[in-house]
């Protein structure tokens, strides 16, 4: 039995979003985050770090480690894609610029296969809107078109996306991977050798970032589907792409059995305090695609139901589903809920047929207030800070990062004021009265997202480097060593406090078992055990101990070897 749609779609309101306009928007949103800022602390810098060994050839491409320690997370792959951009970038850019040349590249590329992948699923026979009875409905590719702008404008909406996903971390490379099976499961069987190639790079891309439990879920339930979706292709098309998906999950399997990323990382039984605080993350961070998603849930719970297993309801649906599952039942919880988010994008877009004229009116005033408001006081607070009126944001900033010195860029002065125009223009469009779109709802959030990044990665950056960064604080603890030869020794320090004395102090840093050579020794004094009980008596002496800028509490102690010459 054919359930009807509850999409009512018609031929004027799916025409598409200009090409160049979705252009810039992804370029506005991608580039800005990777380009001008320092590396900023704990996974940034830290993988930064990783990858210098690696090119420098002091440490194991399938065991790094970074002064003695292994990486914080179990995968290799963004390791590798850093450190041979450096390798291959490193005489024309900076090296922390060439490193973060792929991770651009995998950004665009995770909101590319977001966009074919909610194509292909509104190709579907199950998700074509209702045909009337003298025409006039939505064309299927038409329809499917302006349901794939909808998606992608409902994933770079999504507040959670900005941060995590402009780091040159794992998780990146996990989203990417992630978008990749999502835009196989969705393609095949339609097409078979985009769709297998893109489930191979997905999932291995997913092994080597230290996730195969994920792409072992994943890949069987994209099997599942596409054999159970009878409406899709006929039985033998459909059991030959289920077939092959299933070889590549077993393949993947495999593979992370032979490199020996399988890990267990379920954390115990959660308190009400860890309830709540993953409850406010689910709100805010995959808004505003999670409301949209509980509409689609909503009005289409009959073909849910119905038990024809529609892929452009159930697809999303498991992805998202497991990407929640990991969100609550591992650490961190953000950087597992940021799988999902390509997923909930999609079935967000499956709510705009249904929509009702006054719940996108309301999400657009919400936008609207929401960004301009947080657009005045970016450029209110930069405005305090260069010229000091008004003077209480100036001030509070003062009190908040001591010592930091404003400067002035025309540059980014000159793309912030672009973008800023650029949001008013689309403000001025959408409030006019315009032919009906089936993507404009989500305009406003994606451009008002957009807007922000942009805001805080030209206006704001110095003030973000300093705080973010530990750039000034290995500035001083190379001030006090004067100028540090040989190597220099580490203990209590963090991953990224290592990165940050390797690439911000050009130092070669090394752990206590290669002491004996050094000169220099820089520790965590908040450390057990002390540093004191595990030298020589006698032949170490400290110098000076430095705090960062912006929190008292993270401390370096500089110790030198007595015996040095001095």
């Amino acid at each position: 039995m054919n359930l009807p749609t509850p999409a009512i779609v018609a031929q004027s309101a799916v025409r598409p979003l200009p090409r160049w306009a979705l252009l810039l928007l992804c370029l506005a949103y991608a580039v800005p985050g990777f380009i001008g800022r320092a590396p900023w602390r704990n996974d940034d810098v830290a993988s930064l770090g990783y990858m210098l060994e690696l090119v420098q050839g002091r440490t194991n491409w399938l065991h790094p480690l970074l002064a003695g320690m292994p990486g914080d997370s179990d995968g290799l792959l963004h390791y590798w894609l850093g450190a041979w951009a450096m390798q291959a970038l490193g005489d024309w850019l900076p090296l922390d610029l060439a490193a973060r040349v792929p991770f651009v590249a995998l950004l665009l590329l995770t909101l590319c296969a977001t966009w074919y992948g909610v194509y292909y699923l509104a190709r579907g026979p199950g998700a074509q809107p209702v045909a009337f009875a003298f025409g006039g409905e939505a064309s299927p590719t038409d329809y499917a078109r302006a349901m794939a702008d909808a998606g992608l404008l409902a994933l770079i909406a999504c507040l959670g996306l900005a941060q995590l996903s402009h780091e040159t971390t794992g998780y990146l490379t996990q989203l990417a991977s992630t978008a990749l099976l999502f835009f196989a499961g969705s393609v095949m069987p339609w097409r078979m050798a985009w769709g297998a190639t893109a489930a191979l790079a997905g999932m291995t891309g997913l092994v080597l970032s230290g996730a195969p439990t994920v792409a072992l879920l994943l890949g069987l339930g994209c099997a599942a589907l596409l054999w159970c979706s009878s409406q899709d292709a006929p039985a033998r098309t459909r059991l030959v792409a289920a077939l092959i998906l299933l070889g590549l999950t077993l393949a993947a399997a495999a593979l992370a059995t032979g490199l020996e990323m399988w890990r267990w990382r379920v954390v115990g039984a959660q308190d009400g305090k860890s309830w709540s605080s993953l409850l406010r993350l689910l709100i805010w961070f995959s808004w505003p695609a999670w409301p949209l998603t509980l509409w689609t849930l909503w009005r289409w719970r009959r073909l849910i139901a119905s038990g024809q297993w529609h892929r452009h309801l159930w697809l999303p649906l498991w992805f998202a589903l497991v990407a929640i599952g990991a969100t609550l039942t591992t650490r961190p919880a953000d950087r597992a809920l940021l799988l999902g988010l390509p997923a909930l994008a999609a079935l967000a877009a499956f709510a705009l047929p249904t929509l009702k004229r006054s719940i996108a009116a309301l999400i657009d005033w919400f936008t609207l207030l929401f960004f301009s408001a947080s657009a005045i006081t970016i450029w209110v607070i930069w405005l305090s800070v260069q010229t000091g009126v008004p003077a209480k944001p100036a001030a509070n900033v003062a009190r908040l990062a001591p010592g930091f010195v404003p400067t002035f860029s025309g540059l980014e002065f000159a793309v912030a004021l672009a973008g800023t125009l650029a949001w008013c223009a689309v403000v001025a469009w959408r409030t006019a009265r315009n032919r009906p779109a089936i993507w404009k709802s989500l305009v406003l959030p994606a451009g008002g997202a957009t807007l922000g990044w942009l805001l805080l990665m030209t206006l704001w950056l110095p003030m973000l480097d300093y705080d973010r960064s530990l750039a000034p604080q290995v500035a001083e603890v190379r001030r006090i060593m004067a100028s540090p030869k040989g190597c220099v020794g580490a203990h209590g320090l963090s991953r990224a406090q290592v990165a940050a004395l390797m690439y911000h102090g050009q130092m070669r840093v090394v752990d206590l078992s290669q002491l004996a050579p050094c000169e220099w020794l820089v520790a965590d004094p908040d450390e057990s055990p002390s540093i004191v009980t595990l030298l020589p008596p006698g032949q170490w002496v400290e110098v000076g101990t430095v705090h960062r800028p912006t929190d008292r509490n993270d401390r370096m102690m500089v110790l030198r070897r007595l015996d040095a010459g001095h």
